[in-house]
């Protein structure tokens, strides 16, 4: 929320001119994650000295009318502008004083990018024009670090680590496979002619001349749905997932469901641009996180509720489970093999795989592979690598069976 108006002149954070605290603010919002160039931070200086600004509420709103040019920026402007131009008032000054124990607070819960902002206060710690130039050279996560960090389970992985992971996942090159679909669009090299076009073309002429227009069929990206376990076995492995599916959402149309003891859809709140603010929000809406597996159950109602609106365009599924059901029996192969009949491909990410002995002997496991198109892990960097290659390949014939087969030798 804004500040409150207040009738005292605004008292800069740090002491300096007030467009070099400016140029400072502006830093530390590209540093939490704004998109503020050099020239955005000439234009609000320019807007505080055209507007003459003398309250703190003038302030705030000269600089978010600068800053901010998306919704969902609002809330990372308003972290940063409080922590940063903030003034306490005498009131509340001489209550803390007078107070001979200080009364504790309820703790209120993070909001969506308050991560980002204490690190960039942590990573900005100076004005510029204070800044000294200093040459250092930062061996952290340098070629040999990276590589183990590629290939290092995500649930061994420290905070520092996790953090590191999610910022190369969201760097992803991810697929560029497109499909056909029945819709034309213009297309000089098109199979189909357009004579619609053509006529409205030879207007431009008085009709003298007839340009011949042709229309060819569109192509957009391959559209993803994916069935999330979040049950306790999988708690390690559904928040780097959700990051990576969070990613793929800016560059096609992804429906993604979590399903623990219920089935859940949080497409809605991974559209968020802000990773923080989406998972956040999925955070909100899922009650079951970490709690019992019930897959056959959760697809029913999916194949029940959900496959005709999103199956109705053949995309990839992505089922992103360990497989370990608890009431395996006919219906999780049945439910299975509606899923697989109504998409183009059915992928299972299981993060099982990681161990390289692995053999499908669990009931679930077993009544699940006959159904599935590929069969991959997803426990590292490197997995989510190796699926981003596989999704823009031609589809690789899986032999589940014969897996099963194996197992049972």
């Amino acid at each position: 929320m804004p500040p409150a108006a207040s009738p005292e002149p605004l008292r800069p954070a740090h002491e300096g001119r007030l467009a070099a605290n400016i140029l400072y603010f502006g830093r530390l919002l590209r540093a939490a994650g704004l998109t503020v160039g050099p020239g955005v931070m000439l234009d609000a200086v320019t807007a505080v000295e055209v507007a003459g600004v003398g309250t703190r509420q003038d302030l705030y709103w000269t600089l978010h009318a600068v800053f901010v040019k998306r919704h969902e920026d609002h809330d990372l402007f308003d972290a940063v502008f409080a922590r940063f131009w903030r003034r306490r008032a005498p009131a509340e000054k001489l209550m803390e004083l007078l107070s001979p124990v200080a009364v504790p607070r309820a703790p209120e819960p993070p909001k969506p990018g308050q991560r980002r902002v204490e690190e960039a206060f942590r990573g900005i710690s100076r004005p510029p024009e204070v800044e000294e130039q200093q040459v250092s050279l930062d061996a952290r996560l340098t070629a040999s670090d990276q590589d183990v960090l590629r290939t290092r389970d995500f649930a061994q992985m420290s905070a520092e680590e996790l953090r590191e992971a999610r910022r190369r996942i969201a760097a992803l090159r991810l697929p560029q496979d497109t499909i056909r679909t029945r819709r034309l669009i213009a297309d000089p090299r098109g199979a189909r002619p357009d004579f619609r076009a053509s006529l409205r073309a030879s207007l431009a002429t008085g009709g003298a001349l007839l340009p011949l227009k042709r229309r060819g069929p569109r192509e957009r990206p391959t559209p993803v749905v994916a069935l999330l376990d979040i049950s306790g076995s999988m708690a390690d492995y559904a928040r780097p997932v959700l990051h990576f599916l969070h990613a793929l959402a800016t560059r096609r149309r992804v429906d993604t469901f979590l399903f623990g003891t219920r089935l859940t859809n949080v497409t809605r709140a991974l559209r968020h641009r802000d990773a923080d603010a989406a998972l956040t929000e999925v955070s909100r809406l899922v009650p079951d996180w970490s709690g019992g597996t019930r897959i056959a159950t959760s697809l029913r109602a999916f194949n029940k509720d959900w496959s005709r609106r999103v199956l109705a365009q053949t995309p990839i599924v992505l089922l992103v489970t360990d497989g370990l059901e608890r009431d395996a029996d006919e219906t999780l192969a049945q439910e299975m093999g509606r899923l697989q009949r109504s998409c183009l491909r059915l992928v299972w990410l299981n993060p099982l795989l990681r161990y390289s002995g692995f053999e499908p002997r669990a009931r679930g496991i077993r009544a699940m592979l006959p159904y599935v198109d590929d069969f991959r892990p997803v426990h590292d960097l490197a997995s989510l690598e190796a699926l981003v290659a596989a999704l823009a390949a031609p589809p690789v014939p899986f032999a589940g069976r014969k897996l099963l087969a194996a197992g049972e030798g």
